[in-house]
């Protein structure tokens, strides 16, 4: 079976996909991930081919004045967001994702729950689709009427009716790597097309330093993301953090320089990249922004969270991981030196949280595996 996979140009929408198409490919299905030039080669190394298609998630942003920084401004329109995901973004991919169908004549296209645009090029060609998750149940920042009116706009223009319901799923199946213990109630209630997916993380591989896997003092790692990561914020982390009887393990990812960081406290290491998906396990506590792909990932591991958020649906990944107990939050005026050295310092010790953590991970092992998944994928073609 042709099967076609797409994402938006993010780390955090393309990278959950990514173990299911794994194991689609695995099962002898031919397999196409068509998403931004940035994950050509995690893709390929993958043994998966890549398809340049769409656009880069904050270049649209950009493009229609929502940026992170924007975004913090007092009279901010959530409007724009509205128009990102139902105008800018869906008008690029359905126009990238049309020809890219026609030409591959998948039997199958599987789309991130964000990527609304495939979802309409799909329709648009008679092709069968389902929607892939990338966290909990996600509604967009922006007025989902807002939304539903740009893309209409865009849907006339290939002769697509929208459906009824949710926009962004467009009426597809929907594969949900969401733990339900902490999967939002109404949407458990309400889905009848909902396929659970174990939630397994994914990065582009790496070593690791070698003493991470013998450390014997606590393991720290501290990420604030690709998209909304800034230097007081990290530096105010890594004060707070460095506090500690612990060794801290700092990635700056694509934003901030290493550099930037100046001259940081003997227990501090900083990478610009690290294998995240790889290095989580060893570690006793995890430290991040409230990203969908940290969050979940970390969920199937048992280790604590302490959660930074600093835009989108990290705000809600941060009230999802403190009411079930995997973890804490430091919001706002809170976020000092002094408060996440004293929420950390009690998130490596505290024997509720450890054994929520490790209960959560009993969860997600329990879930269907992506292997389980593909399996049934030709049903839906």
């Amino acid at each position: 079976m042709e099967i076609l996979f797409s994402s938006l140009g993010s780390h955090g929408h393309a990278f959950p996909l990514v173990p299911l198409a794994i194991a689609a490919r695995e099962q002898g299905h031919d397999v196409t991930f068509a998403t931004t030039d940035t994950f050509a080669k995690a893709l390929t190394a993958r043994g998966i081919e890549h398809v340049a298609g769409g656009m880069d998630m904050l270049d649209a942003f950009e493009l229609g004045n929502a940026s992170p920084a924007a975004r913090k401004e007092a009279d901010f329109d959530p409007r724009r967001v509205s128009k990102v995901f139902g105008s800018i973004l869906a008008r690029r991919h359905v126009a990238d994702l049309v020809p890219i169908i026609l030409d591959r004549k998948p039997d199958l296209v599987v789309h991130e729950v964000a990527n609304v645009g495939v979802a309409l090029a799909a329709r648009a060609t008679d092709v069968p689709a389902v929607c892939h998750s990338f966290g909990r149940y996600w509604r967009p920042s922006g007025p989902l009427e807002d939304i539903r009116l740009h893309l209409a706009e865009v849907a006339a223009e290939y002769g697509v009716e929208l459906p009824d319901g949710d926009i962004m799923r467009f009426g597809n199946p929907y594969l949900d790597i969401c733990p339900p213990s902490v999967q939002d109630p109404d949407f458990l209630a309400t889905a009848t097309d909902r396929v659970p997916l174990r939630p397994v993380p994914f990065a582009e591989p790496g070593e690791l330093p070698p003493w991470v896997l013998e450390h014997r003092e606590p393991l720290v790692y501290l990420t604030l993301g690709t998209a909304f990561t800034t230097v007081d914020v990290l530096r105010t982390a890594i004060e707070g953090l460095s506090a500690l009887n612990a060794k801290v393990l700092v990635s700056t990812g694509t934003i901030v320089p290493a550099r930037e960081l100046g001259d940081l406290p003997d227990n501090v290491v900083v990478r610009e990249w690290l294998p995240q998906a790889d290095l989580v396990p060893h570690t006793d506590l995890v430290v991040h922004h409230g990203g969908a792909g940290t969050t979940m990932g970390t969920l199937g591991t048992g280790i604590p969270q302490l959660v930074l958020p600093q835009g989108a649906d990290q705000f809600g990944n941060a009230v999802m991981v403190t009411e079930a107990g995997l973890g804490d939050q430091v919001l706002g005026a809170e976020v000092t030196a002094e408060v996440i050295a004293d929420k950390a310092r009690r998130l490596l010790t505290d024997a509720a949280v450890l054994d929520a953590a490790r209960a959560m991970a009993d969860e997600v092992a329990a879930m269907p595996s992506p292997a389980d998944v593909a399996s049934v994928l030709p049903d839906y073609a």
